[in-house]
């Protein structure tokens, strides 16, 4: 691309954004928002708090859960649910919360992974 080519197009990208400023300047949307934004940060200067204080103030969220953080020790993760597998061939019934159970691998090698969780009789917590 030529320079004139992209200096012309430079040139027309910017008489567009132009008309959109001036077409967002007279919304009242806007000049609402723009005044909300002045007053609170008149307010805000004038009780000297800054936009984190507020916003600290506003959100009920952190505070609800630093009580609950602050029980739960960190790093342990809940407990796995107890899924309880049954052989049609053999009615044997095997109960593991993990995938990594000896008899349930050794069943999936045989009978395959789709069959083998098709037997999933139930699962609890």
């Amino acid at each position: 691309m030529s320079l004139l080519n992209e200096y012309m197009q430079m040139e027309q990208q910017l008489k567009q954004l132009q008309a959109n400023m001036e077409k967002l300047q007279n919304d009242q949307r806007l000049q609402a928002e723009l005044e909300f934004k002045e007053r609170l940060e008149a307010l805000m200067k004038e009780f000297d708090k800054s936009a984190a204080d507020v916003l600290a103030l506003l959100d009920p969220k952190p505070a609800a859960a630093a009580p609950k953080a602050a029980s739960a020790p960190s790093g342990t993760r809940r407990k796995r649910k107890l899924k309880i597998y049954k052989n049609p061939n053999t009615g044997e019934v095997v109960e593991t919360r993990g995938g990594n159970q000896k008899t349930l691998k050794a069943w999936k090698d045989e009978f395959g992974s789709d069959t083998v969780e098709s037997w999933l009789v139930r699962i609890e917590e």
